[in-house]
């Protein structure tokens, strides 16, 4: 890479530095005190992080002074902007690197923890011996910290609470402030005299404040107009909320405390359901919450506003039942290490049964007793308790507003879900979860972090407020929040090394989701497979219509092919297209990666492939992989596959790194068309195209009654027949008017009225332009490319139209979304 581009990279390029040099120093666990402002949009606080020497920090030869690119090129730092005494020349003085962007650094110390007296104690465990096998420093607050690190996982409440102690420790003065300089990207601190990463300080502090604009976090206003906070999650990740490790490898720990406003409910990755803490006479409350299990820093995740908790046995009225820090029913455990939250519901999960591939041992595909091949944390997969835990304790927040919604269309769901899920994959990986509708503006459908699910509004259903189970309407809510719950096992629990392999996180979801719900639904073998292949059908031709209109290099799920999970010197490295704003909307790694693992569970058989997933789980949880990781154990628990050309260079080859259609996925759609489902959906669109034509004939006749017998469809169905309309060049108005009121359209999920608003678009039916316009009013992360098929008609009043809605909802809008659609629009 051109090493005159990289320090300041411009927002607007492809790639995404990650710029920390984990390989020489990797924090291992992150305290938090934030306060959260909502006048001024803005977090203030400090992060403690507790520092040890990474695995290359014995050879820092040159390395000590520079920051790596991930492409094999070292670029020198550049002088500070920030701080007078940062200096140009660093005299040889090791530099920590962390990943920072739009944040207002203050001060950065070392602190002294010989102050800690209960750390002290620890001295009494080394007895004479090594604390491993890396040259050890002299300093005895090194020497503490590594030892606090070091502490096994039947000591997690004693580390918990000495990491609290060490964070509230004063700076060291005999050696002043560490100097310190941000650039766009990174956040860089010396400390003059310290040569190598064991001569730097284990412990330090950064003072430090948000900006409104960072986009790792969010500032806006909720469905009720109250303002708001929550993480944003990517492209950029955390590195605008707290300066952190971004790089996945940096597994970590963290606790936090956080204040805000009493009447605001803060609600965080933590494994404690946190209890709040009123402050005297201030009108701020505190909230505290840990993990104990390491993962990547940009796995963080806080929301906090005026949410409301939805219940089963709550008044319907909306916000009857709002949650204020001062009459919250939750239960706080502060003794055990799976905490018990209340969460009652009325929905019957009990017909649930766990199928074959759920047995304990695999089919003997494996042992799934095997012990834990991960860092020491206190694991739930070894915890008796939780291997029958088939649903988790766990909340539902909402807006006011939308309470009632989600007390009747979330509530009810969540625990079958919660139970199938257990039934597909076994032990949940983590103790609880929290589900949060979020704002308009969000920018997807859903995003999975631990502990916690954010679900957009566009997931409940039209003007429904009830949807009973079974009932059709619980579709795309059913579906999205198996999806979200899919992403504790693969996603979180397990990792990817390489960010650019998102198909192991999103492919693997979006083909559980499909198992996980029609195991929620107790569907029968021939309907699961009927509904499978219906979506299989939608998905297929979606994917076809992306990859027809995108960059070839956009559509390969391994972009850095053999170079994938490789890093510089340093450890940094770059995220190839994370930036890229079309790449944000392209589900590529999504259907690409679903259908190779379709793909794959047709060639072993799907029992075994599901067996196998366990299997899989079991050995790599708390882990990170890469693509060879599932593939090479996949084939070396099938051996006899790879005589039928199933081989890891073909697969390679064939589905990960190449743009384009795999042959199989050609050849397999003819089959999903000889489906039940679809043609019933066939034969549904003959009827509509009849009837379009006879208007046609019998325009001149006057009171002309028409008649069409049509069938009860469901969801996806509704969806491709609305599709396979989109494909005819003329429909009448009556017919569009006809089409409207049969199938109660306003009353339909936003997949099926996203393709109903396409339809209007296209032949101009100005009757239903209210319906485009409450559209991308309310369902903005589905609306983007809605903006450009109105200005693409050439019409003036669908452009108008278009500008309008635009408008509206420009100032709530996700800041990538909204400079995709201004391009379109202005």
């Amino acid at each position: 890479m051109d090493s005159a581009i990289d320090d300041d990279v411009n927002p607007d390029r492809d790639d995404l530095p990650l710029r920390a040099n984990t390989n020489h120093m990797v924090v291992r666990h992150y305290v938090l005190d934030l306060d959260i402002q909502l006048h001024t949009q803005s977090i203030t606080g400090t992060v403690v992080l507790f520092l040890e020497p990474g695995p290359g920090a014995g050879d820092m030869s040159g390395s000590g002074t520079t920051v790596g690119t991930g492409q094999g090129t070292l670029n020198p730092l550049q002088p500070s902007q920030t701080d007078d005494l940062w200096e140009v020349g660093s005299n040889g003085d090791f530099t920590l690197v962390l990943d920072c962007c739009d944040l207002t650094v203050s001060k950065v110390e070392q602190l002294d923890v010989s102050s800690v007296s209960d750390l002290q104690s620890l001295l009494l465990d080394v007895r004479g011996e090594a604390l491993g096998g890396e040259p050890q420093p002299d300093s005895q607050s090194a020497t503490l910290i590594q030892m606090l690190i070091s502490l096994g996982s039947a000591r997690w409440k004693e580390q918990h609470h000495l990491y609290s102690q060490c964070s509230c420790a004063p700076a060291l003065e005999t050696v002043g402030p560490l100097l310190f300089h941000t650039d766009r990207w990174s956040l860089q601190v010396r400390r003059k005299g310290a040569k190598t990463p064991h001569e730097f300080p284990r412990i330090i502090r950064v003072c430090y404040k948000t900006k409104p604009e960072g986009g790792s976090v969010r500032w806006t206003k909720d469905q009720d107009n109250r303002w708001c906070v929550y993480t944003a999650g990517s492209p950029i990740n955390n590195r605008a909320l707290f300066p952190c490790q971004e790089p996945p490898v940096a597994m970590s720990t963290w606790q936090a405390c956080v204040r805000a406003p009493m009447e605001c409910v803060v609600l965080l990755s933590g494994e404690n359901q946190a209890q709040p803490t009123h402050l005297q006479h201030s009108g701020v409350s505190s909230w505290d919450y840990y993990v104990t299990m390491p993962m990547p820093a940009s796995t963080f995740t806080l929301a906090v506003g005026s949410w409301c908790q939805a219940t089963a046995q709550q008044e319907s009225q909306p916000g009857t039942s709002c949650v204020h820090s001062g009459s919250m029913d939750l239960h706080l455990s502060t003794n055990t290490d799976l905490p018990v939250i209340t969460s009652p519901s009325t929905f019957d999960y009990s017909g649930l049964k766990d199928e074959k591939h759920s047995e304990s041992r695999c089919s003997g595909l494996g042992d799934n007793s095997a012990p834990c091949c991960h860092a020491d944390y206190p694991c739930r997969f070894t915890e008796p308790s939780a291997l029958s835990q088939r649903v988790l304790p766990h909340r539902v927040f909402a807006p006011s507003s939308l309470l009632q919604k989600a007390r009747l269309q979330i509530v009810p769901l969540l625990p079958n879900c919660l139970a199938a899920a257990h039934a597909t994959l076994g032990v949940h990986p983590f103790p609880r979860l929290d589900v949060l509708i979020v704002p308009a503006g969000f920018s997807s459908l859903g995003m999975a972090s631990p502990h916690m699910v954010f679900l957009s509004q566009s997931v409940l259903c039209g003007e429904t407020d009830e949807v009973g189970a079974g009932e059709p309407g619980q579709a795309l809510c059913g579906s999205r929040l198996c999806h979200e719950l899919s992403h504790a096992w693969f996603g979180l629990a397990i990792g990817a090394r390489d960010w650019t392999e998102e198909w192991l996180s999103e492919g693997f979801a979006t083909y559980l989701e499909d198992i996980i719900w029609a195991q929620a639904q107790q569907l029968s073998r021939s309907q699961t497979e009927e509904q499978s292949n219906l979506k299989a059908l939608l998905r297929w031709r979606r994917l076809s219509g992306e990859l027809q209109n995108s960059e070839e290099q956009l559509q390969i799920l391994r972009p850095n092919i053999r170079n994938t999970g490789q890093v510089s010197e340093s450890g940094s490295s770059l995220v190839k297209h994370a930036l890229n704003p079309e790449k944000s909307f392209m589900q590529v790694h999504y259907l690409k990666g679903y259908f190779l693992l379709r793909f794959l569970a047709s060639v072993v058989g799907e029992e075994d492939f599901l067996n196998f997933f366990k299997c899989f789980v079991m050995k790599f949880h708390g882990q990170l992989i890469l693509s060879q990781d599932f593939l090479k154990m996949l084939l070396e628990t099938f051996p006899h596959k790879d005589r039928q050309g199933l081989t890891l260079e073909a697969i390679y080859a064939e589905w990960l790194d190449r743009p384009g259609i795999p042959k199989w996925l050609t050849e397999a759609s003819v089959v999903w068309t000889q489906n039940r489902l679809v043609e019933e959906v066939q034969a549904e669109v003959v009827k509509w195209m009849g009837l379009s034509r006879s208007i046609g004939k019998c325009r001149k006749r006057k009171r002309t009654t028409l008649k069409v017998n049509l069938k009860v469809v469901t969801p996806e169905q509704l969806v491709l027949i609305l599709e396979l309309l989109l494909e005819e060049a003329e429909l009448s108005v009556t017919s569009l008017r006809m089409i409207q009121r049969t199938y109660d359209l306003q009353r339909q999920d936003a997949e099926v009225r996203h393709r109903w608003c396409e339809l209007v678009v296209k032949h101009k039916y100005t009757l239903a332009y209210g319906d485009v316009e409450d559209f991308l009013k309310h369902h903005q992360a589905m609306g983007v490319y809605l903006y450009g098929e109105l200005m693409l008609q050439e019409d003036a009043r669908q452009q108008s139209l278009a500008r309008h809605c635009l408008s509206l909802v420009q100032d709530q809008m996700d800041q990538s979304a909204r400079r995709v659609v201004e391009e379109m629009v202005l």
